[in-house]
């Protein structure tokens, strides 16, 4: 039957609405429906953000000395100039806190881009070209995947001392660029198939075109939650060797993991201080479980609002 003359329309269908709406506004908008990972990310860019311009809020350096403080390790006051009190000679736990925190996220955000390029490059020329190619460059990184990471940053800590900041990254990326490629892989091997992509190239495309232009952008989010992953498990790795005294001594550079070790006579065995108080290992040690435990609220978060299809 037909609608009586002057009845009010259906409603039509917002799939149109939907349509314009793009991949990155949905995946927006499935984080804004998640409290605690926009909690967590957002404690993450506040940390990273206070170690980035660390030189701004700590110009005095991390081996600066209070004369008046020194050889008394003063606890935490809001009374004086040291807020979360010194250490034995008279040094600044909080400037040393940021300076810390400075070096680790500099190392691990230069790490994961590292590890992130190399993955993508390496994962999308195994997905593309398939064959010897695919079987030769994954069979590699089964080799170095086969080397714990935290083997290889003792060994170049032993054999290259003293290590710079460019050197760690190096290792890192070296060591952690299977992951982004396996997944890159992954997908090219999942999208290859599809009808866009086989369009494409029977109208000439590159693969080179192909892989830019159709494949790479529909593993972007992919790519982002693997990368996040990445933050974390380089400021965990790299605290922890540096915890049991394989790494850069925290008056060449300090981070999160060697502040701690000081504090506690390098972790091992017993928690002897050395003269020092607790407020010397507190603050480091509570910026790297929120780092870790925020990375991980957050990546899971953007895993489900980027991945959707993985969570039904």
């Amino acid at each position: 039957m037909t609608a009586a003359a002057g009845a009010p329309s259906p409603p039509q269908s917002d799939a149109s609405d939907v349509r314009r709406r793009g991949y990155w506004s949905q995946s927006l908008q499935r984080v804004a429906r998640q409290p605690l990972a926009l909690a967590a990310l957002a404690i993450v860019v506040a940390l990273f953000t206070l170690g980035g311009i660390a030189h701004e809020l700590a110009p005095q350096g991390w081996n600066s000395l209070d004369l008046a403080a020194r050889w008394q390790n003063h606890p935490p006051t809001l009374a004086g100039n040291h807020v979360l009190g010194t250490d034995n000679i008279g040094r600044d736990v909080l400037v040393r806190t940021l300076w810390g925190l400075h070096y680790t996220e500099q190392t691990a955000l230069v790490g994961a881009l590292f590890a992130t390029l190399l993955g993508v490059m390496a994962g999308g020329i195994a997905g593309l070209r398939g064959g010897w190619v695919d079987a030769l460059l994954m069979r590699f990184a089964d080799l170095v995947t086969g080397i714990p990471v935290i083997v290889l940053m003792i060994a170049a800590f032993v054999y290259l001392a003293p290590v710079t900041i460019w050197e760690t990254t190096l290792v890192f990326s070296f060591s952690m660029w299977t992951f982004v490629a396996r997944v890159v892989r992954s997908r090219i091997a999942v999208l290859k198939p599809e009808e866009f992509v086989q369009a494409a190239r029977s109208l000439g495309a590159s693969d080179t075109r192909i892989f830019f232009r159709h494949l790479l952008p529909n593993a972007v989010g992919t790519i982002v939650v693997t990368a996040t992953s990445l933050v974390g498990q380089i400021v965990l790795i790299e605290a922890t060797t540096e915890f049991f005294g394989f790494g850069v001594a925290s008056l060449i550079r300090p981070t999160l993991g060697n502040l701690i070790a000081d504090a506690t006579s390098s972790g091992i065995g017993t928690f002897n201080y050395l003269g020092l108080g607790w407020w010397a290992w507190v603050p480091p040690a509570v910026v790297l479980v929120l780092i870790l435990v925020c990375v991980n609220i957050a990546g899971d978060g953007l895993d489900a609002a980027l991945n959707p299809r993985s969570h039904r």
